[in-house]
């Protein structure tokens, strides 16, 4: 009896791709070809044989054992060649989920999937910290107190007890994840999840740590010293390089960031460096002028008040203000004159007022017991 042999199939021509091709034109061609005869996108019946041949290509060609039966003229996946599913009842070849989304969508890092780490960067705190306008002028150095995740000093942060190590975990093998098998009208589909048992790790902890259960960390509060630069604003932040939450398994930690809130001042209210206050002086001065002490937040200084200032007027400080954050100088103050006029006059007062109003030309009505200026004009206007 004659045997009939087998012809092994080109898979490097299934693909269009040279023998010698590297992994990554392997995985080019394939998503080339998958996206054009994906039968979501070919509705072409002779599509979907032809997608069958492609992810069987790819399949035996991105497996180096695999690869290597070709190049010794073999075919993996013919029946007796070793290949799943090329026995007899076999339902072909399995396609990798992971890869056909991979052909449609790019594949993620690279494709690479594996068991996550343990030890991951910690998250960045923050704190507000309350500061007095002397502060925030000139600057100082604050104490603070945080509460954040600091690396566990009995584990050093493996997470393990004292003797102990980590264990691969049984169900996944350390893989980090499991696969489950579907049929599909490609053949069999195989998808891959995250181990429940490991939480994706691939290994697990067979004695914790008994000070920080296993997370490589604990919750501490600490003090700082923190140094505020002159000049800076309500609302800016201070960067306080990894002193926020250490990582799992002792990561790295994160940063803190110091949120600076101003105080009101009682005196002076803040305009980016420049500083505001308002100042009373009486009638008598703004009209004679005079010479005024003004304290600055860190000296004393003489404004002199020309005659005949009128209200609302500015006297403007230079560099009395906040110091710059950024570069040499300090902002401006300025000073918001309020003309007080006197409420009560003694009989004299009022007699000088009055001649003095008579010298300028200025004719003040007067006010008596029995009615103003205008009420004269509201009895005249009633015939009375």
């Amino acid at each position: 009896m004659r045997t009939q042999n087998t012809v092994a199939r080109d898979y490097y021509g299934i693909l269009g791709v040279a023998r010698d091709a590297s992994d990554d034109e392997i995985k080019r061609a394939y998503r080339k070809l998958a996206r054009q005869y994906h039968p979501d996108v070919n509705p072409d019946p002779e599509a979907a044989e032809k997608f069958k041949e492609i992810n069987a290509a790819y399949e035996v060609l991105s497996d180096d054992q695999k690869r290597q039966i070709v190049d010794l003229g073999g075919d993996p996946l013919a029946p007796g060649g070793g290949g799943p599913g090329g026995g007899p009842g076999g339902a072909g070849p399995f396609v990798g989920f992971q890869d056909i989304m991979d052909a449609f969508f790019g594949a993620a890092g690279g494709g690479a999937r594996g068991p996550r780490p343990r030890t991951r960067p910690g998250a960045d705190a923050i704190l507000r910290l309350e500061l007095d306008l002397l502060e925030t002028a000139f600057g100082v150095e604050a104490p603070i107190t945080v509460d954040t995740a600091v690396l566990c000093t009995t584990c050093s942060g493996a997470g393990t007890a004292a003797g102990t190590h980590l264990a691969t975990c049984e169900t996944c093998g350390g893989r980090g994840e499991v696969q489950s098998v579907q049929r599909t009208f490609l053949g069999q589909v195989v998808s891959s999840r995250p181990c429940t048992v490991c939480q994706g790790y691939g290994t697990v902890i067979p004695h914790p740590c008994p000070t920080c259960a296993g997370d490589g960390r604990v919750r501490t509060r600490r003090s700082l010293t923190v140094k505020i630069p002159a000049g800076v604003e309500d609302g800016m932040r201070i960067r306080l390089a990894q002193q926020g939450e250490v990582g799992p398994g002792g990561g790295t930690a994160g940063d803190l960031y110091v949120e600076i809130h101003e105080r009101p001042h009682d005196v002076y209210s803040r305009k980016g460096d420049d500083l505001h206050c308002r100042v009373t002086v009486p009638m008598t001065a703004a009209a004679l002028g005079t010479r005024l002490t003004i304290k600055t937040l860190d000296s004393e200084e003489t404004v002199d008040v020309k005659p005949g200032t009128q209200p609302n007027s500015t006297l403007r400080l230079r560099a009395r203000g906040v110091p710059h954050l950024r570069g040499a100088g300090r902002g401006d103050l300025y000073v918001h004159l309020d003309v007080r006029t006197p409420t009560k006059l003694t009989a004299d007062q009022e007699r000088v007022l009055r001649e003095f109003s008579r010298s300028r030309g200025e004719e003040v009505a007067e006010l008596t017991k029995q009615g103003g200026f205008f009420s004269r004009m509201r009895d005249a206007f009633n015939g009375h």
